[in-house]
């Protein structure tokens, strides 16, 4: 049989697994939050070309 694990072994072995989903779940945030903005910049750039040219 095996030792059993340290309290240090297993609090690292806890962070490393809590931080796998905290950093892809922030990526997918970032992404979205980005992506957003990218959108939203490019429709109020359409809409000020469209206003500015004459009817």
């Amino acid at each position: 049989m095996g030792d059993e694990p340290t309290w240090g072994e297993l609090l690292g072995t806890f962070v490393l697994m809590a931080s796998v989903p905290v950093v892809v779940g922030g990526a997918l945030i970032c992404s979205a939050v980005r992506l957003t903005a990218w959108i939203s910049s490019a429709v109020r750039r359409r809409r000020a070309g469209a206003s500015r040219r004459p009817a």
